[in-house]
């Protein structure tokens, strides 16, 4: 790679969060192969694989990055070993990540590539993040074939949950750049996938975004219980660690809505107290954490207002005045470089604290396939190029 006119820049990204507590969260003689649109150009790859909620060590045995040849196929003349200080393999420790070597791999914005990684040993499956999207998932099968061009059907399958890979850098041209996408399950969903559709409409061919979002998280709490522990790291954990990305110069924010939803009451849900329920103040003060980490990271940063929910099964009038209160702040705000108004993009506008016509996904919290495409739209253009 030439310093002088390329640079590292994360082409695609994931949170990792922690993944639901199961009797079967280990696996053995496991192959994973994500694959995934790049919105960069570039000329040499390297990845990042991260098992910061584990509990123990885990070891990679063999990873590959490939061009896709279309679902889970992977076009074979193009399969490239990728390397660990110089070896097939590498220990991950727990809470620690990885950086693969870097390996010359050209890459062209819009094509999809495929990151195969294999786990011969028992390996604890904690470090993850489920994400949809048009442009999200990938495929699990029993056996060594990473470096198959085809996954035998009868022993692979789809899955949404992405397994330890954290990031795919690549050695693009030197002004290209990253946006980050950073949220809750909203955010685990469809909205940055169509964005990165939209982004690679425009034809830039310079900005790439990626996601860091894990769904169930706040702003402000945590579970630390194996009963919720799936629903992550409260924000001044996970924001510093997620938004340390190459290359990125933009943060969009769109986070919160669960300190509002979640308290029930520990007569209703001994994990959910009333102790939990934030005030408006209180989360202010909590986007005001990443505002200011954000600028220390040298990040513009977008806020992205909170959606409706009434309907939500825990809706009441209250949290409705809470998610107002917050919003009414961050589009008012001079300490953000900007915000975009999700809520008002995809709510009734003669009744704006439900979702407008055809804008919810049927359960009152999510949107639906039409309001995410929606959500895209609303960022603005600038913030694309």
């Amino acid at each position: 790679m030439s310093e002088q006119n390329q640079k590292w820049v994360a082409a695609w990204g994931n949170a990792i969060s922690i993944n639901e507590r199961r009797p079967e969260n280990y696996g053995k003689n496991l192959t994973l192969r994500y694959p995934v649109r790049m919105l960069l150009s570039g000329s040499a790859l390297r990845i990042t694989l991260d098992n910061f909620c584990g509990t123990e060590a885990v070891r990679i045995t063999a990873a590959y990055a490939a061009k896709s040849a279309g679902g889970s196929d992977i076009a074979a003349e193009t399969l490239t070993p990728l390397t660990f200080g110089g070896e097939s393999g590498a220990t991950i420790p727990a809470g620690k990540r990885l950086r693969s070597d870097a390996v010359d791999f050209s890459v062209n914005a819009g094509e999809t590539i495929a990151i195969s990684l294999y786990f011969a040993d028992y390996t604890e499956l904690r470090s993850a993040v489920h994400i949809t999207g048009p442009l999200s998932g990938g495929y699990f099968a029993v056996g060594n074939h990473a470096a198959a061009a085809k996954l035998p059907m009868d022993d692979s399958k789809k899955t949404n949950w992405v397994y330890f890979l954290s990031d795919i850098e690549v050695a693009a041209s030197h002004d290209s750049r990253t946006v980050i996408c950073f949220g809750d399950s909203i955010t685990a969903q469809a909205w940055p996938d169509y964005l990165m559709l939209r982004t690679l409409e425009l034809g830039n061919g310079k900005t790439s975004i990626i996601r860091k979002a894990a769904s169930g998280t706040r702003i402000l709490r945590q579970y630390d219980n194996i009963t919720y522990d799936s629903y992550g790291l409260k924000g001044d954990t996970r924001f510093p660690r997620e938004c340390l990305v190459s290359g990125a110069d933009t943060v969009i924010i769109q986070h919160g809505i669960n300190d509002i939803i979640h308290p029930v009451g520990v007569e209703v849900n001994p994990f959910r107290p009333w102790s939990d329920l934030p005030t408006a103040e209180e989360m202010i003060e909590g986007l005001r954490f990443y505002i200011r980490k954000a600028k220390e990271y040298g990040l513009k940063v977008y806020l992205g207002t909170l959606l409706p929910i009434e309907g939500w099964r825990t809706y009441t009038p209250f949290r409705d005045e809470l998610r107002c209160a917050v919003n009414d702040w961050m589009r008012t705000t001079d300490e953000a470089d900007g915000c975009i108004d999700f809520d008002r993009a995809v709510c009734d506008p003669q009744h704006p604290a439900a979702f407008g016509e055809g804008y919810d996904s049927g359960d009152h919290l999510h949107p639906s396939q039409a309001a995410y495409k929606r959500m895209a739209e609303e960022v603005p253009e600038e913030v694309l190029k």
